[in-house]
């Protein structure tokens, strides 16, 4: 049974972006309805699609919908969020300051992988309303694996800030009764402190339940080892791992040495992925004769994968 969450990952340049397609589109072709999210800043779902993606879904045709996540745009609506906030409890002589900081938070290292962690929380959160399910189309290994690992550290940073937070208007509001005033409203900035850590457990639970991803490598040394340790690591983060996909094998005939030599060294990459990789099911996908740049190239090998 496929789940509801399907998170493509490897080497960048090994096939993630066309293999989370053809996948979408084999299960949408089944009657599923399906949203397929490209996380890469790349974009090259909208050109291999044929299609103008945006932030929002977009129907592609059928039950197929699609979506690139615009991280830039996401960052800027935070931050609006948090100067709105900061209206009702900061000082109008501090909020120049606050502006400046946060314009130069905009440029932060950071920053946007945060905020496309926070788009990923709301597609997540929020799969099971319009979509059976959703394909993540995600950044090469490095890139996936700080977002994946973003539920644990954001939330026990939040969860430090609320901390402080609570200190804070504890004495403010111990003080007022003391004064004899009435108690502040609900202070927006703890509200929001609390909603980020409610919603980063949620995020955790359902990667861990209802998601599950899919490793896509070449035979070649460098995304063996690279695998190899987001293997490692998904393990570690108690993310489910489902299949395997080995990219790009030539197929078999023909006289020509080279040829010859390069499906000989693919074949001893494979016996030692199968070795290596043996818990998982593995699905051999051999190099096209022509690119997968259209949808009736992508619909052909769509065609092709096992379920």
């Amino acid at each position: 049974m496929t789940a509801p969450l399907l998170l493509f990952g490897g080497k960048g340049g090994v096939g993630k972006t066309t293999l989370a397609a053809a996948t979408a589109w084999r299960l949408a072709e089944e009657g599923a309805r399906i949203l397929l999210v490209s996380t890469d800043p790349a974009h090259s779902t909208a050109d291999l699609l044929g299609a103008d993606l945006a932030d929002q879904p977009t129907r592609v045709q059928g039950s197929l919908w699609a979506l690139e996540i615009d991280a830039a745009a996401r960052a800027r609506g935070y931050v609006d969020g948090i100067l709105a906030d900061a209206e009702t409890s900061v000082s109008p002589e501090v909020m120049p300051a606050l502006e400046r900081h946060l314009a130069l938070a905009l440029q932060a290292p950071g920053t946007l992988e945060a905020a496309l962690f926070d788009r990923i929380c709301d597609l997540i959160t929020g799969a099971g309303e319009d979509f059976d399910h959703v394909v993540f189309d995600t950044a090469p290994s490095g890139h996936t694996l700080r977002l994946l690992s973003l539920p644990d550290m954001l939330g026990s940073w939040v969860a430090g800030l609320r901390r402080q937070r609570e200190k804070v208007t504890g004495l403010r509001s111990m003080w007022r009764n003391l004064a004899g005033r009435e108690p502040d409203a609900e202070d927006p900035v703890l509200a929001r402190l609390r909603d980020r850590a409610r919603r980063y457990r949620v995020v955790r639970q359902r990667l861990q339940q209802d998601a599950a991803f899919r490793g896509v490598l070449t035979a070649e040394r460098l995304p063996i080892e690279e695998t190899a340790r987001l293997l490692a690591l998904l393990s570690e983060l108690e993310i489910p791992v489902d299949r395997l996909y080995l990219n790009r094998l030539l197929p078999a005939g023909g006289d020509d040495p080279y040829l010859q030599a390069r499906r000989a060294r693919q074949t001893e990459y494979e016996t030692e992925i199968r070795r290596r990789f043996a818990a998982w099911p593995l699905t051999r996908v051999e190099l096209a004769a022509g690119d997968i740049h259209d949808r009736t190239s992508l619909a052909e090998l769509a065609a092709s994968l096992a379920p």
